[in-house]
């Protein structure tokens, strides 16, 4: 089986890449940076390319049977700057894999969505069912993704197109670069003391975990459907209590409380928009789904904290 793979260097990527490697697939990734994948693959095959140059993606892609099509810029917190460059990688990016997958016929096209797309769900845990009622997003991440998951890969499922979504919650392991990772760093050397989104609610899974529902989503999933790859829903603060159960170190003992996180975003937006969107984001949000579907069809079995934190503390 040949697997080719986009965002093959970044967190979840770079996870998915090693665990095809382990069960016997082949495997090609497209890479921005040649030598850094070769470095971190020295097996694959390595494509020069970028998702928003749909040509470069041709020759790595024409005898692939999967693909995966992981590639997409998080960051939460994006400047107005920003917003056009993140729309053209995450939407017209997404475009470019998927039409051209379609038309070389690939047999099953896998794409990582996020359990964001959902939104804001007020403490609901939502399955794949759910779709967002309104179109006002707590950043423009998810906003995008909303775009790239109801108005690229959607149609092309709904047209035949052997498409299957997977949408992770939030993911944390080994290779995170993300703010969460910052505030697992801050916790292992015992200096995260005080914290916000006491009531902030997120599903949160083991990278490990996640690439085995890639792998299973192209292995078993049917074309056409999505499955919610989430794992514990818990707040912020039953997270860090979780890790306290598992590692002894204390959680935080301080939670600020989100309405001052809220006038704190109110204030940012005229000044910066992006430190808005990031305060925002810790304000008693809840990014809710269950992965019933995904366990039943799947047979996918996310970890749980407490047996997920110890390798992640460990960088």
């Amino acid at each position: 089986m040949k697997a080719f793979v986009t965002g093959s260097t970044g967190f979840i990527g770079s996870h998915l890449v090693k665990d095809l490697l382990a069960h016997g697939y082949e495997v090609g990734v497209l890479a921005r940076e040649v030598d850094r994948a070769r470095e971190l693959f020295p097996s694959v095959q390595v494509t020069r390319g970028d998702i928003t140059d749909r040509e470069s993606m041709r020759p790595g892609m024409l005898d692939a049977d999967v693909v995966f099509h992981v590639a997409a810029w998080y960051t939460i917190g994006v400047g107005k700057k920003d917003r056009e460059r993140m729309y053209r990688i995450n939407v017209e990016g997404t475009r470019n894999t998927l039409e051209l997958a379609t038309e070389l016929g690939v047999r099953k096209i896998v794409y990582t969505s996020t359990v964001g797309v959902y939104g804001h769900t007020g403490g609901q845990i939502v399955d794949e069912s759910y779709k967002a009622g309104g179109r006002h997003f707590q950043s423009e991440y998810t906003r995008t993704k909303f775009l790239a998951h109801y108005e690229v890969a959607a149609p092309l499922q709904q047209r035949g197109v052997p498409v299957v979504i997977v949408c992770p919650g939030m993911v944390y392991g080994p290779g995170d670069n993300s703010l969460v990772r910052m505030l697992l760093r801050m916790y292992a050397r015992r200096l995260l003391w005080v914290m916000t989104g006491a009531d902030s609610g997120l599903t949160w899974a083991y990278v490990d975990d996640i690439v085995t529902g890639h792998r299973l989503a192209a292995e078993k999933g049917r074309p056409g459907e999505t499955y919610i790859l989430a794992g514990p829903a818990l707040t912020y603060r039953e997270f860090f209590a979780a890790c306290e159960r598992a590692t002894g170190i204390p959680a935080p003992r301080i939670w600020l409380p989100d309405s001052l996180i809220e006038v704190s975003a109110r204030l940012l937006r005229p000044v910066h928009s992006g430190l808005a969107e990031l305060a925002e984001n810790l304000a008693g949000l809840s990014y809710l789904a269950r992965a019933d579907k995904a366990k039943r069809e799947l047979g996918w079995n996310p970890r749980s904290v407490e047996e997920g934190i110890g390798d992640t503390l460990k960088i």
